[in-house]
């Protein structure tokens, strides 16, 4: 299928033209039509799969249709997102794809000085983007007037229900007329996912294009067994080769993504860090280098794991594992976009076997085990040669894998000979 039999007006295939796509995407293909129509959406899909193109397109294209005021103009569709970061690539989105019409739309979030996002509502704007948090002060203050909203969109819902923002988004849509039509998008589709989504949506279109917590097939996953201390330099010693050609490296804590930045500078290999320490301005100009290739590595803590869209990360590091083992797939999907292949690698300390044994029963697959390379732990015995007689266990939950019970909790413990 192409984006001309979707329906979609000259000018927004224009738009999508100029980004040089000719084929929509699965969630793109299976949510454009029925959003067209006026129904409600409940999407679930992977990252990197086009999910913020299905709601902007169909957004855009009735916002259009129906006509604007050219005076000031109340806002009519409003899209809430988790981070700033997401809430700015929306934006852009929207930028992007609105071009070739008259809609204007802007995106407000903390971390930044209200005043200019003040002056850019009392022009009057079609589209607001936001985060909840910034939303509810500027409504507060009487900035914002939402009784005019039309259309709703809920994105990356499952990680505003992580981040404790249900409250605050269940307020923002009391402020909302009932009378709209509302996309809730979430990477998973959780039965708090589920329940949350009932409160939201009137008879809604249901699309799924990927099983919840899978991995993108493109993706190659590789697992480096190494000591803690010898991350580091197994890190630097990764990064010289040539093949990297932008890397996004994941750590676990704001301290330990600047220490890395650090160690990477005395190697000679520029890198920037995004946590949550950092301003909004030094966020945005470190994915700005990193986005246009000025910086090869961005070192992040796991607020930069989900929502953002950057072209081309050849490799995800996982220098850290993730303790929410679902992150683990947000990671690695910022590779591997839009039917690219892509290479994700895990650093695993014998400290966190248990940790990527949960991952590999997440994704109901083993990882393959990097065998030869110059900082190999040699604390081999934590991880035991199966035993061939128990190697099609009826009790294991993967196919293939022999387990034993752990001492006091009974859990299933996969063992392993590397």
């Amino acid at each position: 299928m192409l984006f001309e039999e979707l329906n979609l007006i000259a000018p927004l295939l224009a738009a999508v033209k100029k980004q040089g796509y000719a084929v929509p995407t699965p969630i793109q293909e299976k949510a454009i039509p029925p959003a067209l129509s006026g129904r409600d959406v409940l999407g679930c899909a992977q990252t990197g799969t086009g999910k913020t193109a299905a709601f902007a397109l169909p957004i855009l294209q009735r916002l259009h249709t129906t006509g604007s005021n050219n005076g000031k103009r109340p806002i009519r569709a409003l899209v809430i997102t988790p981070t700033r970061e997401l809430a700015s690539q929306v934006a852009e989105s929207f930028h992007v794809y609105g071009a070739n019409t008259t809609l204007r739309q802007t995106v407000v979030y903390g971390g930044v000085g209200q005043d200019p996002q003040v002056r850019a509502l009392a022009r009057g704007m079609d589209i607001l983007v936001a985060t909840p948090g910034r939303l509810l002060d500027l409504w507060e203050q009487g900035h914002v007037n939402l009784r005019s909203v039309e259309f709703l969109v809920l994105d990356e819902a499952d990680r505003m229900l992580d981040m404790g923002f249900i409250p605050d988004i269940r307020r923002i849509v009391a402020l909302i007329p009932r009378q709209r039509q509302t996309f809730f998008f979430s990477a998973t589709l959780t039965s708090d996912i589920i329940r949350l989504s009932g409160n939201f949506l009137h008879n809604p279109v249901e699309i799924s294009v990927a099983p919840p917590a899978t991995t993108i097939d493109q993706i190659e996953q590789t697992v480096y067994i190494v000591e803690k201390a010898d991350k580091l330099p197994l890190l630097s010693h990764f990064l010289e080769k040539k093949e990297i050609t932008r890397a996004l490296v994941f750590i676990k804590t704001k301290h330990g993504a600047d220490k890395v930045v650090r160690q990477l500078s005395r190697s000679f290999i520029p890198a920037k860090a995004i946590h949550s320490n950092k301003s909004q301005r030094d966020r945005e100009r470190a994915l700005d280098s990193f986005k246009k290739g000025e910086t090869r590595v961005l070192v992040a803590t796991d607020i930069a794991a989900r929502g953002l869209d950057i072209d081309d990360v050849s490799h995800v590091v996982n220098f850290d594992l993730p303790n929410e083992v679902k992150n683990y797939v947000h990671r690695i999907g910022r590779t591997g976009r839009a039917g690219a292949a892509g290479t994700a690698i895990t650093f695993c300390s014998p400290e966190e076997w248990a940790l990527l044994s949960d991952i590999e029963s997440l994704i109901h697959r083993r990882i393959t085990i990097a065998q030869e390379h110059p900082f190999r732990s040699t604390r081999t015995h934590w991880i035991e040669k199966p035993d061939e007689k128990k190697h099609n266990s009826a009790n294991a939950p993967l196919p293939g894998v022999t387990y034993k019970r752990k001492r006091g909790s009974g859990r299933l413990i996969p063992t392993r000979w590397v």
